[in-house]
């Protein structure tokens, strides 16, 4: 999913986005992550995908901790 974003404005080192079209939604994020050279008005291309084997391997991460909590007691 791609999500389309006007840059508002920068405050210190926070972008803040406005989902378009209807720019009512705000994404704060630091401007590092903004492409080089973005300024105020740009029009910018946010990617959404699930990384389902990065939630895999957090849910095995999880798991083995609660599992040396249990073996604590």
């Amino acid at each position: 999913m791609t999500i389309k974003v006007t840059l508002d404005r920068i405050e210190n080192e926070t972008a803040v986005l406005l989902v378009r079209p209807e720019e009512t939604t705000k994404i704060s994020i630091h401007i590092s992550l903004l492409p080089e050279g973005s300024k105020e008005g740009d029009i910018l291309n946010i990617d959404i995908v699930k990384d389902i084997q990065g939630t895999e391997q957090a849910k095995e991460r999880v798991s083995s901790l609660l599992e040396k909590l249990k073996n604590k007691k």
